[in-house]
């Protein structure tokens, strides 16, 4: 039986979509709000953009701050988490010689923000964080073995996007800081997947996307900015925020608000999509997230034993992705007979090199079991 929270989205029922974690998937009532928005922009594009957009955009952020647990003030919208990760590292002051420490899970996008750095002599180092994995000790040990006096910057992911996993990083955050080193946390896939308190992790920066399992429309992100940071970062387009004479508001929300002409109607939808989300289950967000956390660990579970192997993490490890080792052999092949034999939308990846594949699934609300079932009948015989 399908979910019957599926109604509430666009999604082709002729697909079995299990691969939310990519992109999201936005409700009917969120884009109806977007569409009245945009017409609203466009009836009047002055009124909207050069009159009205500045208090839309506060209130958009408050909303943001009391989801995240931050002062609305130490975040500023951006389009997704790769753009957070690109502005925090290119406003960072680096020489040759420094290093730039990551993990083996990184994003490849967020990396190559990181390889970009290579050209001004800085090293990246990745420390490997193995999978399978028995726990989230061997994320510290291998981060803080890898951390030197020549690190300038440590990008962590809290949630990663290979394989789905929580990583500590409430005690990476500490460890790294009190080495003197700053951390710059991926949350691509956090927010509306797991509690996120920001006032209490207190990283030097933070990134989150909201088009994923907040279900906003794509192009609502979010970065945050410690306060006794937000003077050094610059954001990727300098506009006219740089030499305003405001004094009402810090140069960091002037930078960071005005970019440009731009379509904000995803930002602004944002409240929506969070009460939309709240209503569909009695307990709001914390229901929907342990409904979605059960469903992802219920489908691993059937999924490894029609494979025959053994969970490759702790349950507590998992939020609403659950990633599954596969037999050696090239990903995309399997992923192409998976979509065009069995209309199975779910990704396939080698990692963390060929041979070795493996597939993750996503469990959102328009998710049932009945989806991995006919992901595990399609398995043994494309495999």
């Amino acid at each position: 039986m399908p979910s019957e929270h599926a109604r509430h989205f666009v999604l082709d029922p002729e697909i079995v979509f299990l691969n939310h974690g990519s992109f999201g998937a936005c409700p009917r009532a969120v884009l109806e709000k977007q569409s009245e928005l945009r017409l609203r922009m466009e009836r009047e594009p002055v009124l909207f953009l050069a009159r009205d957009l500045e208090k839309l955009l506060d209130g958009a952020r408050g909303e943001l701050g009391a989801f995240v647990g931050a002062d609305p003030d130490d975040l500023a919208f951006v389009k997704n988490a790769s753009t957070g990760v690109s502005t925090v590292v290119r406003s960072l002051d680096l020489r040759p010689g420094d290093e730039l420490l990551t993990t083996s899970h990184a994003y490849n996008a967020c990396l190559n923000a990181l390889r970009a750095q290579e050209r001004r002599g800085v090293k990246v180092v990745s420390a490997d964080v193995p999978f399978p994995i028995r726990s989230p000790a061997q994320v510290v040990d291998a981060v803080l073995s890898h951390a030197t006096p020549r690190t300038k910057l440590a990008l962590i992911d809290h949630v990663t996007s290979p394989t789905g996993l929580i990583f500590p990083v409430a005690e990476i955050v500490r460890a790294l800081e009190a080495r003197g080193i700053d951390t710059l946390v991926d949350g691509a896939h956090v927010p509306g997947m797991i509690p996120l308190d920001l006032r209490a992790l207190s990283p030097a920066y933070y990134t989150g996307n909201c088009h994923k399992w907040v279900c906003t429309p794509k192009g609502c992100a979010f970065l945050f900015v410690r306060r006794d940071r937000q003077d050094g970062v610059l954001p990727l387009t300098i506009s006219h925020g740089y030499n305003s004479i405001r004094t009402d508001k810090s140069r960091f929300r002037l930078l960071f608000d005005g970019q440009g002409t731009d379509d904000p109607t995803a930002v602004l939808c944002l409240g929506d999509s969070i009460r939309f989300l709240e209503s569909l289950l009695p307990g709001g967000f914390p229901a929907l997230m342990r409904r979605n956390h059960a469903l992802a660990i219920e489908a691993r579970t059937l999924l490894c034993k029609t494979l025959g192997i053994d969970e490759p993490a702790p349950g507590s490890m998992i939020g609403n992705l659950a990633t599954i080792p596969l037999p050696d052999g090239p990903a995309e092949p399997l992923q192409k007979a998976l979509w065009e034999k069995r209309r199975i939308e779910v990704p396939v990846w080698s990692f963390p090199s060929f041979p070795r594949r493996i597939l993750r699934v996503s469990a959102q609300v328009y998710n049932s079991i009945d989806d991995y079932a006919a992901l595990a009948r399609a398995l043994p015989s494309l495999l």
